[in-house]
């Protein structure tokens, strides 16, 4: 039975009207001597217990999108079939060129929000570099499929989850596409095709999206295989000019140091409360090693660059997460890299999906005006940099439209 699935999430419901409904009609009933009495009834109490705890951490799970399935929960799974040493530039030396082109095949995606707005499919993919064997989803945008559009390609965004995290929280959780779809078609927004991998590729740690030899490729397997997968099965932009990625928490990190790696397959980074140093997530595997931190830091890889990355950051935070990490990578940019910071209010709400969530139509109007796509139509581009925060709802602190002056007045 399924994690995520409905059928786990009755089962446990039912369970939990049962462990209420028992001790109401045997508690006083119950007979023979008073131990076993006594067993019955404290059996009964941990069934409910446990029945509930249950229940509300798969509700939980499942609105934030935390662990896919039980190896994941249970940290039993991987996803690595090899971790060969593919060298600084993370291909091993294959031309990538030359991979012969792969069709996939795509599913219906199941599960909360997978039906909307069009839809999400997914794919297993067999990632021929990284070595890495996992499921990718993928959001078309509505003017993929009209006629008029039938011979354009379009940028790609890649979508990143914290960590833990499923791949599928910025469909279910962040509702990115439902959000997203309407600006789309008004022409507001820029029709991206929204990717997201797998991230969690080994149990029970986070591979900080960096190549491990021996371990895990996490690198190439989403800056190399699956844009290798993505333009091979769709009409997208080449590389650097059509691609972009994102993500929150853990993801933020990885978006922001894979754009500053690799300016040669990205043009932008989008990172929602992230961070810098790879050790403030302690299960990270790149902070595992002095050298591996350092390598997986964009702040220092920023700050040595001979020659400053042409890429476009986002970056948004609160104070103690996320916000000083921006500010230091604003100030260690030097042309052509920009670094646009939103500072998000302490009362906007904590390290959560509430938060995050609001924040992607801010990001994606930013974005289509950095990545040279359709511009705004209602003339609304980055997000204000200062404005009042009198009268403002939780989601408009959320989206950075609270200046640092009066954030304190919310409470």
């Amino acid at each position: 039975m399924s994690l995520t699935g409905t059928p786990f999430l009755y089962t446990l419901i039912a369970l939990a009207a049962v462990a209420i409904v028992l001790p109401l009609l045997l508690w006083s009933r119950l007979r023979g001597p008073r131990v076993l009495r006594a067993a019955a009834r404290i059996m009964m109490l941990l069934f409910a217990q446990t029945t509930a705890v249950s229940l509300v951490f798969v509700l939980v799970n499942n609105a934030n999108n935390l662990y896919d399935t039980w190896d994941d929960l249970l940290g039993t799974g991987t996803h690595v079939q090899q971790a060969a040493d593919l060298g600084p530039d993370g291909t091993g030396g294959i031309a990538l060129n030359r991979l012969p082109k792969v069709t996939q095949k795509f599913t219906q995606a199941q599960g909360p929000a997978m039906h909307a707005a069009g839809g999400v499919r997914v794919t297993q993919l067999q990632g021929r570099v990284s070595g890495v064997n996992a499921e990718v989803y993928v959001w078309l945008p509505p003017q993929y499929s009209e006629p008029a559009y039938k011979h354009r390609a379009f940028p790609v965004m890649e979508l990143l989850p914290g960590y833990p995290g499923s791949a599928k929280s910025w469909y279910g959780t962040l509702r990115v596409h439902e959000q997203l779809a309407p600006l789309m078609r008004e022409g507001k927004v820029a029709p991206f095709i929204l990717v997201a991998p797998r991230t969690t590729l080994l149990p029970g740690v986070d591979t900080g999206c960096a190549n491990v030899a021996g371990t895990v490729n996490a690198d190439s397997w989403i800056s190399i295989d699956v844009p290798k997968m993505v333009m091979d099965n769709f009409r997208a932009l080449p590389a650097p000019k059509g691609w972009a990625v994102a993500g929150y928490s853990a993801g933020g990190h990885c978006a922001t140091k894979l754009a500053v790696a690799h300016p040669n397959r990205y043009r932008a980074a989008v990172s929602l409360s992230g961070y810098n140093d790879p050790v403030i997530e302690h299960n990270s595997l790149a902070a595992q090693d002095s050298a591996l931190r350092r390598a997986n830091n964009p702040y220092l890889l920023l700050r040595k660059a001979s020659v400053p990355p042409s890429v476009a950051l986002y970056l948004s935070g609160q104070p103690h997460d996320g916000y000083e990490a921006a500010m230091a990578l604003r100030q260690e940019a030097k042309a052509p890299t920009t670094v646009h910071v939103v500072y998000i209010p302490s009362n906007a709400g904590g390290h959560t999906m509430e938060l995050w969530r609001p924040q992607v139509v801010p990001a994606f109007r930013w974005l289509t005006t950095q990545m040279g796509q359709r511009a705004v139509v209602d003339g609304k581009g980055a997000t204000p940099h200062a404005p009042s925060t009198d009268g403002s709802r939780r989601a408009e602190l959320a989206s950075g439209s609270a200046s640092r002056a009066t954030a304190g007045r919310k409470r």
